[in-house]
C-alpha cells in the first residue's frame, strides 16, 4: 500500500536520501521549504499557523535537492536502482545535464535534483567540485545564506515563499560567516555586489517580507515579538548588502536600471 504523503514523510524521506547518499560518497543537500523545516523545528508551530500552502494544512508537496554534475551518474544510479524512483524522460532528454526530475511509484510527489547551480530568475552557484563547493559547508541542507538567496531570487515572489523567509529569519541569527545555524549575510552581500539585477530583486523581496509581516501581525498570525525580530534581521542583512563594495559590472548595470529586463523569465515544467 502506498504511504500517505504527509509533511513528516516528506522531511523523513529527504533526510533518508541525503544521508544514504552521503554514506555512499554522493553529495546531495536539501533545499527549499523542507530545508527550512529541518533547520527550524522550534518554529514549526509558527510555520503551520501561517498556513504556507493555504490548503489542507500541508507545508510541503515535494523535495528539492542540490548535487554536483560530476556525480550525476551516481545520483541516477542511487535514485533509479537503489531507491526505485521513476525518472521523468522529458526532463532527462532536454535538461538532464542540469536537472533531473523523479516521481514515486504513484506520482503522488516528486523530487527535483539540480546540479551545480540554480537557474531561475537569477543564478545561485554552488560550485562544481564535491570537495570544495558550497555544499560541503552544511549538512543535510544547503547553507542558510543560500536558502535566503534561493527564496529572494524569485522575481515574482509568492506568498508561500515570503512565509518561508519569515520562519527562517525568525529561527536564526544573522552573522558574517558560514555556520550551521547562522545566516551568512556577508556571503549574500558579496553575491549581490556583482549582480545588479539579483540585488534589485532581493531588496524588493526583503521589503515584501516586512510588508507581509506587518499584515500577519494585524491578523494575529505573528506577535509583536515576531515582527520586531524579523524586521531587525532584515535590516541587518540590508546593512551588509549596502556596505559591501560593488563591482564595476554591478555599477555598469546599475546605470541602466529597470529600463532593461533584469531577470530571467521562468516557465514552470508542466506535465
Amino acid at each position: 500500500m502506498e504511504k500517505i504523503v504527509t509533511d513528516d514523510f516528506i522531511i523523513k524521506e529527504a533526510l533518508r536520501i541525503v544521508e544514504v547518499a552521503e554514506q555512499l560518497g554522493v553529495t546531495m543537500r536539501i533545499m527549499g521549504a523542507a530545508a527550512i523545516a529541518v533547520h527550524s523545528p522550534e518554529f514549526m508551530p509558527l510555520y503551520r499557523k501561517l498556513n504556507r500552502l493555504g490548503q489542507n494544512g500541508r507545508l510541503f508537496t515535494d523535495i528539492d535537492l542540490m548535487a554536483y554534475s560530476k556525480q550525476r551518474a551516481m545520483v541516477r544510479r542511487l535514485f533509479e536502482k537503489d531507491f526505485g524512483y521513476k525518472v521523468d524522460k522529458y526532463m532527462l532528454l532536454f535538461r538532464g545535464n542540469s536537472r533531473l526530475l523523479y516521481f514515486n511509484s504513484t506520482g503522488s510527489y516528486q523530487i527535483d535534483v539540480f546540479f551545480d547551480k540554480l537557474e531561475f530568475s537569477h543564478d545561485i552557484f554552488f560550485g562544481y567540485d564535491p570537495t570544495t563547493g558550497r555544499l560541503q559547508l552544511s549538512f543535510p541542507t544547503i547553507p542558510l545564506a543560500d536558502i535566503i538567496l534561493e527564496k529572494t531570487q524569485i522575481h515574482e515572489i509568492n506568498e508561500k515563499d515570503v512565509k518561508d523567509l519569515i520562519v527562517l529569519l525568525r529561527a536564526h541569527d544573522i552573522g558574517n560567516k558560514d555556520e550551521r545555524e547562522i545566516v551568512n549575510a556577508k556571503y549574500i552581500a558579496k553575491v549581490l555586489a556583482d549582480d545588479w539585477g539579483f540585488w534589485y530583486d532581493v531588496k524588493i523581496n526583503l521589503g515584501k517580507v516586512k510588508t507581509f509581516s506587518q499584515k500577519y501581525l494585524e491578523s494575529n498570525l505573528l506577535t509583536e515579538e515576531d515582527l520586531t525580530d524579523i524586521i531587525a534581521k532584515i535590516e541587518k542583512i540590508n546593512a551588509y548588502i549596502d556596505e559591501e563594495p560593488k563591482t564595476k559590472k554591478w555599477e555598469k548595470r546599475a546605470k541602466i536600471g529597470i529600463r532593461k529586463c533584469w531577470w530571467r523569465s521562468v516557465e514552470e515544467v508542466s506535465r
